[in-house]
């Protein structure tokens, strides 16, 4: 494989902003759908075709309906970042699409002809023997769709994207049917910067990849019969696992399943992130987990240490300080993330108020 832009690619990255974003204000945006898939950036030369996620890693061996599509469908030379989906009826299907991750052949070729993947196309890095990376996001658009104009019907798709945002905001609303959980925003002057966070994103809720850390069992479980209570999670910032919160409130059925399975990642406290948490004797609630507070006095607040390499997408409502206000809600495993990579820029930032204009109860005009 020989092409202007080789693999690793770190594809591009979006921060979290409240509402649609007016394109006024960034020097004009593309506004585009938010798909629920795997990240992916797709290399062809000629008959090698790659497929790599997100953290670099390949994706090939799972999506072997793809290759064969990709070599059909796409240029000769093309250097693409887009997203993996499974559609089943008129919805995404991400769980679905998890399964496809098996380290079986004989279960990665019976799921590709029983739930085949699609791939939609939404940046262009290389195409023949021209990089992209360096030219404004209107340029490389107005290239990809002439390199792609010819796509009709899949597997292989375009995205579509405007620039106006009431459409955009209509897309926000409409396409969340189709299990679509938002949209992106992109400045049209803006060059493909890897694992920049030069985009924005507007989802439906607000949602974070967090590291699972540990977890406590729960007050029911017994040596028989046991039960998790709740997981604990972390985000790295300045290269330190910091303690961001805790997910719980799952079902009796889901307590027991969820246990058994982090059992391979427990680990010694010595060979932990948190492992100093027992020399504190006093609260640092917003970093160390297991410390006492006023609140917590007289609480057992041991937990087991796992080893960090899980990641869970969790949903929240609203952040105080450094941690989730309240208890995080699992939503799902996040196979296709580095735990490295979950950190705190993921966030959205809290609106910054003058506490003088709220305890005034009025405006300060200057």
């Amino acid at each position: 494989m020989d092409l202007p832009v080789m693999p690793p690619v770190q594809p591009m990255l979006a921060k979290a902003v409240k509402g649609i974003p007016d394109p006024a204000k960034h020097g004009g945006l593309s506004f585009e759908p938010k798909w629920d898939g795997f990240r992916c950036i797709v290399f062809r030369d000629g008959d090698e075709v790659e497929l790599t996620s997100r953290n670099t890693k390949p994706l090939t061996r799972y999506f072997p309906e793809l290759v064969a599509a990709i070599k059909e469908q796409l240029p000769e030379r093309i250097v693409l970042d887009g997203e993996l989906f499974v559609a089943v009826g008129e919805r995404l299907e991400f769980e679905v699409l998890q399964e496809r991750i098996h380290p079986a052949k004989s279960r990665v070729d019976m799921l590709s002809e029983k739930t085949p993947a699609g791939f939609v196309a939404f940046d262009l890095l290389a195409l023949d023997d021209t990089s992209y990376v360096d030219k404004p996001l209107a340029e490389r658009r107005a290239a990809l769709e002439e390199a792609l104009a010819h796509l009709d019907g899949g597997p292989c798709f375009l995205t579509r994207t405007t620039t106006d945002p009431v459409e955009a905001g209509q897309w926000f609303e409409e396409f969340e049917g189709a299990g679509l959980d938002g949209v992106i925003a992109k400045p049209l002057d803006a060059p493909y910067v890897q694992n920049g966070r030069t985009m924005m994103k507007v989802k439906h809720e607000r949602t974070a990849d967090v590291v699972v850390a540990g977890y406590r069992e729960h007050k029911t479980s017994t040596p028989e019969a046991p039960l998790l209570g709740s997981l604990l999670l972390g985000l790295y910032a300045d290269g330190e696992l910091q303690h961001i919160g805790v997910s719980a409130s799952f079902t009796a059925a889901r307590r027991a399943e969820l246990i058994e399975e982090l059992q391979p990642l427990v680990c010694p406290i010595e060979e932990h992130p948190w492992g100093r948490w027992n020399e504190f004797l006093t609260a640092n609630p917003d970093r160390i987990p297991g410390t006492q507070s006023r609140w917590s006095a007289g609480k057992d607040l041991g937990f087991t240490p796992l080893r960090p390499e899980r990641v869970l997408e969790v949903k929240y409502d609203h952040m105080e300080g450094r941690r989730f206000r309240h208890t995080a809600q699992f939503k799902r495993w996040r196979p296709d993330r580095d735990p490295e990579s979950c950190g705190y820029d993921q966030l959205e930032e809290p609106v910054s108020y003058d506490l003088a204009r709220i305890l005034s109860g009025g405006d300060h005009h200057e």
